[in-house]
C-alpha cells in the first residue's frame, strides 16, 4: 500500500462534521477511526480505512457491518496500557505518512480523555511529524522538540487567538513575528500562563522556538465570540 498523504483519525468526541466530510474524503488519505468514532464516519458515509480500539463502544452488529464491507478491525484487549487514541496514532505512524490529522479528540464526556489526547503531542514518536488535533475552529499542534528547535506559520485572520504553552518543563528561545504581545528569543515554563490568548495582527504569523516542545493552539476569533450553547 502506498504511504498516504495524510492519516485522518477520527475519535469518538466533539466531531466537526464539515471537516469530517472534506478530509476524509481526499484524495490519499487514509482513514482511521477509534472505536465509536467509526460511527461517526459512517453517519457521513465514509468508510474507515481501519478501526481501532477495544470496540466497547461499538454494537456487534456494527462490527459485523464493518467487516462486511472490507474495512479492517484492529481489536485490542480491554485491560491495556494505551488509550484507543494512542494506538490509533501508532497505527497511523506504521504508515509511513508524515502528516496527521485528528478530529474528535476533544469535548468528551470524561474529560481526563481530552486532557491525555492533548498530552499525546508531547510523545516523543510524533518528532518531525505534522500532528494536529482539528475541529470547530481550532488547531492545535506543536513544534519543536525535547532538545530541539521548531518553527510554525499560523494562517488565519488579525484578531484570531494563538497561545503558546509548553509541553515539558520548559520551552525555550520563543520568539512571535505578527502577535500581538510579541515574544523576543523568551523561555515560557510549564505553569504560568504568559502565552494565553495572544492574538494575530496579521493574516500570518510565526512562531520559532530553540528547545522544547510547545503546544500551539490557534482559534478563529468568530468561533472564540460565538456564545456557548448546550448543544453537541
Amino acid at each position: 500500500m502506498a504511504v498516504p498523504a495524510q492519516v485522518l483519525v477520527v475519535a469518538d468526541g466533539d466531531v466537526d462534521r464539515s471537516l469530517l466530510r472534506t478530509l476524509g474524503g481526499a484524495v490519499g488519505t487514509m482513514l482511521i477511526a477509534a472505536d465509536g468514532g467509526a460511527r461517526q464516519v459512517m453517519d457521513e458515509d465514509l468508510v474507515p480505512d481501519l478501526v481501532v480500539g477495544d470496540l466497547d463502544s461499538l454494537p456487534a452488529a456494527e462490527c459485523s457491518r464493518l467487516e462486511a464491507m472490507g474495512v479492517e478491525l484492529q481489536v485490542a484487549a480491554p485491560d491495556k496500557d494505551e488509550s484507543d487514541m494512542e494506538l490509533c496514532l501508532l497505527a497511523a505512524l506504521a504508515s509511513g505518512t508524515r502528516r496527521i490529522v485528528v478530529l474528535g479528540a476533544l469535548g468528551l464526556v470524561r474529560p481526563e480523555h481530552s486532557v491525555a489526547n492533548l498530552l499525546l503531542l508531547a510523545d516523543p514518536r510524533l518528532d518531525g511529524l505534522e500532528v494536529t488535533l482539528a475541529g470547530r475552529g481550532s488547531r492545535i499542534t506543536r513544534a519543536g522538540t525535547a532538545g530541539g528547535p521548531g518553527a510554525l506559520e499560523i494562517a488565519g485572520e488579525p484578531g484570531d487567538l494563538v497561545s503558546l504553552l509548553p509541553l515539558g518543563d520548559a520551552v525555550e528561545g520563543v520568539t512571535t513575528h505578527g502577535l500581538r504581545f510579541p515574544l523576543a528569543d523568551e523561555t515560557l515554563p510549564l505553569g504560568p500562563s504568559r502565552g494565553l490568548s495572544n492574538e494575530l495582527l496579521e493574516p500570518t504569523a510565526y512562531v520559532t522556538s530553540r528547545r522544547g516542545r510547545l503546544l500551539i493552539i490557534h482559534t478563529r476569533r468568530s468561533m472564540a465570540d460565538a456564545p456557548a450553547t448546550g448543544g453537541t
